[in-house]
């Protein structure tokens, strides 16, 4: 009995500890194609629509989106690919 609590309760806390890794993440995005004031309207629709995103800033002066996501649920290439099927293809910025 005592083993089974023991190994019981070592599995929770390998879930908890996993599940506290897992985190809200923002990162810039330099994005490519914006040569008007409604583009940045677009790329952030297209950056909210991925799954696990939490809120999207995009900069039409700077050519940049900061995105603040959850990153157990979407990461980096799906914001990519997000706003590069909407036209406006974007990498990491450095």
């Amino acid at each position: 009995m005592t083993k089974s609590l023991t190994a019981a309760l070592f599995g929770l806390g390998l879930l908890a500890s996993s599940t506290a890794l897992a985190g809200e993440k923002t990162v810039t995005l330099t994005v490519q194609n914006m040569y008007c004031s409604a583009c940045p309207i677009t790329v952030k629709s297209s950056l909210e629509a991925v799954p696990g995103v939490a809120k999207a800033v995009v900069s039409y002066e700077n050519k940049t989106a900061v995105v603040t996501f959850d990153d157990a649920r979407t990461g980096v290439p799906a914001l990519i690919s997000a706003t590069t099927n909407a036209g406006y293809p974007s990498a990491l910025k450095s």
